[in-house]
């Protein structure tokens, strides 16, 4: 049974295509949703031209989709993008929102594919953890009280976990990010061949949000 992974090189979309391998399903697509709109509703929009290079370095195929990024209209688009996909079932890093996994489901559904969902539901604390322990992943977008630039780089290990932990409790944020609190980007995993590497960096902030833009993935 042939897989496609939701991912935007983000920790919980790229940790649940490490567990499906470690299960022995075979993930042969990586699937990768482009909003124009920054505040998508459903999908991360940073640093997403690591993505085919992730793909290439973990030997699979890379598919992109175009979306305009309004609300409901984007999991249309998701819908034509994996219509035309040659796979069974999709994979999704969904932990604990539901608006995003029911949509998926709905898609999936229409599609007559399978949906695997292996964090959903778990203690994120423990999802960090085995992040630290299993990925390199660091933070490039920040979007929520008390996390300032100064977060951006900096790669989610068991030191960044307690100040996340201490952010929870005194800010509210969800430790995760699944409220859009940070986004995040997989610079290496057991799948990948190689790391993930970048040439250049660029910082860029607003009111609202930071961002730590990189380019030249290779």
């Amino acid at each position: 049974m042939s897989w496609a992974a939701l991912t935007s090189g983000g920790k919980d979309s790229i940790l649940a295509v490490q567990r499906a391998i470690d299960a022995g399903m075979e993930v042969t697509h990586l699937v990768t949703v482009r909003p124009a709109n920054v505040e998508s509703f459903m999908f991360h929009t940073s640093n997403l031209d690591a993505v085919p290079v992730i793909a290439r370095l973990s030997g699979m195929e890379y598919v992109e989709i175009p979306s305009g990024g309004s609300k409901e209209e984007e999991v249309i688009d998701l819908e034509e993008g994996l219509s035309s996909l040659s796979v069974e079932g999709i994979i999704t890093g969904a932990i604990a929102s539901r608006y995003q996994l029911e949509r998926i489901r709905k898609v999936a559904d229409h599609l007559s594919l399978a949906v695997h969902s292996p964090l959903w539901g778990e203690d994120p604390v423990a999802l960090l953890r085995e992040v630290s322990d299993r990925l390199h992943a660091i933070l490039v977008v920040v979007a929520a009280d008390g996390l300032t630039s100064r977060y951006l780089g900096r790669r989610i290990d068991r030191d960044l976990i307690g100040e996340l932990q201490d952010l929870a409790v005194k800010r509210g944020i969800h430790i995760s990010g699944e409220g859009g609190e940070y986004e995040t980007l997989t610079l290496n995993a057991p799948f990948y061949c190689r790391p993930l590497t970048y040439r250049s960096s660029e910082l860029i902030s607003s009111m609202r949000r930071s961002e730590l833009i990189l380019r030249g993935f290779e």
